[in-house]
């Protein structure tokens, strides 16, 4: 499971997201930027976070460490922003907490090349998991230490909020028209033949038992936690050996519908 701390401090929100994410300090003495469980979006998007979170990773590419953090709602009293004040309020519990980088930078094509091996992983991962926020309108990339970070997985895995037609959207192809990465030539051929033998069912199951159990509770359709985590798998597992042949929109990249 995610380690747990708990939050010590609130320091700000950060105002570039729609779900009002806000830095937090933590009785580990870290530092985390933190989503709600009492956002709009709701909890399903803290699901999306931890299962792409903890899947990119275990793929080797880079995103920041994750943590549940346990918040005592008492800790917006003292808040002057009565928007902040009500959402540190309905989010008492665990809540998702993510590394904050500092000094990272947001991504720039035209300052930070990306070869086209790396602009491939991280295009075949997002044609995986359904990724529709890594426009290049909002990358949702940092550049941190010199090294390509991927942050904000909150907005993938669409058929999760419709679990009835979860099977045949899984089956759409994916459209990297807009895709931050898309001008880098992405290499999705050499990316798929990498990547799609380590998305087995064993790693999944280890993936989304990540998930705490809270935030899948009374899911309609679902008779218990494992169960529904074992639907988070099944669309990510049946995508794995055939979304690079599915890729549209990209004329530069290699191995992709594009290239036609």
């Amino acid at each position: 499971m995610l380690k747990e701390v708990t939050a010590t401090r609130y320091i700000t929100p950060l105002r570039e997201g729609g779900s009002l994410p806000g830095l937090v300090e933590a009785d580990d003495l870290g530092t985390y930027v933190m989503k709600f469980t009492g956002a709009g979006q709701g909890r399903k998007t803290l699901v999306a976070e931890v299962v792409c979170g903890e899947l990119a990773r275990r793929l080797g590419l880079r995103v920041p460490g994750l943590v549940t953090i346990g918040l005592d709602p008492v800790l917006g009293l003292g808040e002057p922003d009565t928007e902040v004040q009500e959402l540190l309020k309905s989010s008492g519990g665990a809540n998702l907490g993510m590394d904050f980088l500092p000094r990272a930078l947001g991504f720039d094509p035209l300052a930070f090349p990306i070869t086209p091996e790396e602009a491939g992983r991280v295009v075949w991962f997002d044609a995986l998991v359904n990724n529709v926020d890594r426009s290049w309108r909002n990358p949702n990339l940092l550049m941190w230490r010199g090294e390509l970070w991927l942050i904000d997985h909150g907005a993938t895995m669409i058929w999760h909020h419709h679990w009835p037609g979860a099977e045949a959207s899984a089956a759409k192809p994916y459209d990297i028209t807009d895709h931050a990465l898309a001008s880098f030539r992405p290499d999705v051929a050499a990316a798929a033949a990498e990547l799609a033998p380590l998305v087995t069912e064993c790693l999944l199951a280890e993936v989304t038992a990540e998930i705490p159990d809270a935030w899948l509770a009374d899911e309609p359709g679902f008779d218990s936690a494992d169960a529904l985590r074992r639907a988070y798998a099944r669309p990510l597992l049946a995508r794995a050996g055939t979304i690079h042949q599915r890729i549209t929109g990209g004329a530069g990249a290699h191995g992709t519908e594009g290239d036609a």
